[in-house]
């Protein structure tokens, strides 16, 4: 149905821009990018939507297809920090580590190993049916298809690899107290890095986080239980906000 309208609106003369693709190129390419960071194998389906999508068809005076938006909603946050047994992270975590682009692995500080990474590599890392460095090319030209800058493009790249490695921060309970600490930094400053943020207070936002009490603000000592569970709720809030 969707490239149907998009041949319309291409035969109608749609407008074009020549810093991005034609309207019926970008309706056609938010495809490769949704699936890349919505899609993923399930247990019955190599390329399951794990999330609902609702797309607006703008037409003009002269009935012809002008625009098109779409909203997405219920994307599965949780499948970012956990994958059951037979099931996979969502692709683009792969088509990154396909090492198609070696220079993306380089920026984004990571391997070409998935198991380095404990965020992606609970379920499985490979599908017979999907051909992950073909992918990420797609996806690479969706986003220039669709107008992304380089330097957009790059920052979505970049919020991937800082989750892969959250995956990797490790904590430790304090001697004597029931606070955590960190052990060791080195994924913590690649994360921040990738993050633009200081190393120093993305650990002091997790183990000592700032909490309002009536009208004022205190920090409160958390213990390594509940770092690892704002951790991996800082990843799955990242992805859903960069989707």
């Amino acid at each position: 149905v969707i490239r149907y309208f998009a041949s319309i609106a291409a035969v109608g003369g749609g407008k074009r821009d020549t810093s991005k693709g034609t309207l019926e190129d970008q309706i056609i390419q938010a495809n490769p990018a949704l699936e890349a960071f919505g899609n993923a194998k399930t247990l019955r389906n190599d390329n399951s939507s794990r999330f609902g999508k609702f797309i607006r068809i703008h037409f003009g005076n002269s009935g012809k297809l002008s625009s098109a938006d779409i909203e997405t909603y219920l994307l599965e946050k949780s499948r970012c920090t956990f994958q059951l047994k037979s099931e996979r992270n969502y692709h683009i975590f792969f088509q990154i580590l396909s090492n198609q682009k070696p220079e993306l692995l380089d920026m984004l500080l990571i391997t070409n190993n998935p198991y380095d990474y404990s965020y992606i590599s609970q379920g499985e890392v490979t599908v017979a049916s999907i051909n992950d460095s073909e992918e990420l090319m797609a996806t690479d030209s969706a986003f220039d298809v669709l107008g992304f800058t380089q330097e957009e493009k790059m920052g979505v790249y970049k919020l991937i690899g800082a989750i892969m490695h959250y995956g990797n921060m490790r904590f430790k309970q304090k001697q004597r107290e029931e606070q955590a600490e960190p052990d060791g930094t080195e994924a913590a400053d690649k994360s921040a890095y990738l993050m633009g943020l200081n190393s120093a207070d993305l650990i002091k936002g997790l183990c000592h986080p700032r909490v309002k009490v009536g009208n004022e603000y205190v920090t409160k000592g958390q213990g390594v239980d509940q770092v690892y569970y704002s951790l991996g709720a800082l990843a799955k809030s990242v992805y859903e906000k960069m989707f």
